[in-house]
């Protein structure tokens, strides 16, 4: 491997790992004040449980050789990664970036389910959920699996043509918006959800955090880049610098677009609209990043600003106390950018004259990934509902999780525990 690329792959797993704060601090400032810290605390006890699990058998059950029914891999083969140590290979440049794709996974789901769950439920539910979901549509999408490239099952029995998802589209972003529908619905809605306004805490915390994510994804999607055989150099300047470009205006064009939606519905462009259009548009780019034109980009960004400032306003539509829009915007985005590839792909799309072929694989990719995310959620949380329970007491949930569950509040002003509504 070039030394330059190893040196960028390093960077990048560092980019995408400072994501999960970054999540934190865009999650922490939308709960209200008295739950700031246990929503912080779900993304940092991420980090602990999945980093771990993935050292033991996640890697080998996502890249491991030794196939299970193309579903995923062997837990056993690499388990602990004893096989790599003093092997000389690169494989560990690999454990590093692909470990932080599963716990920025894992904590994007925690968003959904804000103010009411018990901190040893969600630990619980975290080494669960990625063994039963996000592991193995790993392996199915990048590890060689029934949905990979041009050999998978899935591709063949439809129509030869590889589905396209550079850094996950199906993987990241459907599987945990699916994981956080699925679990609302299972845990049940807040108390006086719909009744009483929920308003964010700390907008400055949410736009920094926002701001952090951004800064990280380049490592998301440009870190996602695989070297040739040959010619590296010149390959990662164009395929690299284009996917920086794609991103960038992606996010900022989903801006424009959920701010649009803003004034012309409530009169007002919010900071927190803003921040959300940011993520909107980097979930729609992720899988597309590498195949799309900057114009395409653009449009892509555009319409997956509309559609998620749309889609979040559902939940109060439909009754599921989705608490940071989870579902609106990375179930949704998710699906956007995947499905619009099919149109908007340089190589393959619709609109290039190319023919629904890869439309009709991306869709179907799409669909088996919300269904695969959904079992396996579903499995997950009533495995801890059974064990543990999901609810903090009515009482805990109305005096503060901060302090029912940490011992802590964020913030001392005066209060006896710190609380605040």
């Amino acid at each position: 491997m070039d030394i330059g690329l190893i040196a960028w792959t390093l960077v990048c797993s560092a980019l995408v790992l400072l994501m999960t704060p970054g999540l934190a601090m865009f999650y922490g400032g939308m709960t209200r004040a008295k739950s700031v810290l246990n929503m912080m605390m779900m993304s940092f006890g991420t980090m602990g449980v999945v980093a771990v699990v993935y050292v033991l058998w996640g890697y080998s059950m996502s890249y491991g050789g030794d196939d299970v029914a193309m579903l995923f891999g062997n837990p056993f083969q690499l388990f602990g990664l004893s096989d790599l140590v003093g092997s000389g290979a690169a494989d560990f440049l690999t454990v590093a970036f692909q470990m932080t794709f599963a716990i920025i996974t894992a904590a994007l789901i925690s968003g959904a389910v804000a103010d009411r769950v018990r901190f040893s439920a969600w630990m619980l539910f975290v080494p669960i959920w990625i063994t039963l979901s996000y592991f193995p549509l790993a392996h199915m999408v990048w590890g060689g699996g029934f949905l990979s490239g041009e050999d998978g099952a899935l591709v063949t029995f439809i129509n030869d043509i590889a589905p396209i998802d550079y850094a996950g589209g199906t993987v990241v972003h459907i599987n945990a918006g699916v994981a956080g529908l699925v679990l609302v619905l299972l845990i049940g809605k807040r108390l006086g959800f719909n009744k009483e306004p929920m308003r964010p805490h700390n907008l400055t915390l949410t736009m920094l955090g926002a701001g952090l994510l951004w800064f990280g994804w380049y490592g998301f999607n440009v870190g996602s880049f695989i070297a040739p055989e040959e010619g590296i150099a010149e390959a990662f300047a164009y395929e690299g610098g284009l996917v920086w470009v794609n991103t960038t205006v992606a996010a900022a064009a989903a801006v424009l677009g959920w701010l649009v939606v803003e004034k012309a519905r409530d009169g007002k462009a919010t900071s927190l609209g803003a921040a959300s259009g940011v993520v909107a548009g980097l979930v729609a780019i992720t899988p597309a990043c590498g195949a799309l034109s900057p114009v395409g980009s653009i449009v892509l960004g555009a319409l997956a600003g509309v559609l998620c400032a749309l889609a979040v306003g559902l939940k109060y539509k439909l009754g599921y106390d989705d608490s940071l829009d989870v579902v609106g915007v990375h179930l949704v985005g998710g699906l956007v950018g995947t499905v619009m590839i099919g149109l908007l792909a340089t190589d393959g799309g619709l609109l290039y004259g190319d023919g629904l072929g890869l439309t009709v694989t991306q869709v179907v990719v799409a669909l088996f990934a919300v269904v695969w995310s959904g079992v396996a959620t579903l499995v997950a949380g009533l495995v801890v509902k059974v064990v543990l329970g999901w609810r903090i007491s009515d009482e805990d949930e109305v005096s503060g999780i901060d302090f029912a569950e940490h011992g802590e509040s964020g913030y001392e002003l005066g209060t006896s525990k710190g609380v605040l509504a």
